[in-house]
């Protein structure tokens, strides 16, 4: 799948970003894969704006049909965190 395929409200991991071009064009974003991020809005026609840490970035649709993602369930996103870690106790 691709990120110009995401849905709004959808976690997405970057699988790959195919080409030395998109690698860094990404990068100068501050998005490279294996990254989870959010799709926050796709315009139609225009680009899909992601989040990433709060920050929200607009990926022009012609880059975004060459980033390839995977979508990531919500258990799996906080699969890092123990239940410990999430209600701020300390074992």
């Amino acid at each position: 799948m691709t990120l110009d395929k995401a849905k709004p409200g959808q976690k997405c991991r970057i699988l790959a970003l195919p080409g030395r071009g998109i690698r860094a064009q990404t990068i100068r974003f501050g998005i490279s894969e294996g990254q989870v991020i959010t799709c926050a809005n796709v315009i139609p026609g225009g680009p899909v704006i992601v989040t990433k840490k709060r920050q929200e970035i607009a990926i022009g649709r012609g880059l975004a049909k060459k980033i390839k993602i995977e979508p990531v369930p919500a258990i799996e996103h906080c699969k890092s965190f123990s239940r410990g870690q999430v209600y701020g106790l300390s074992r």
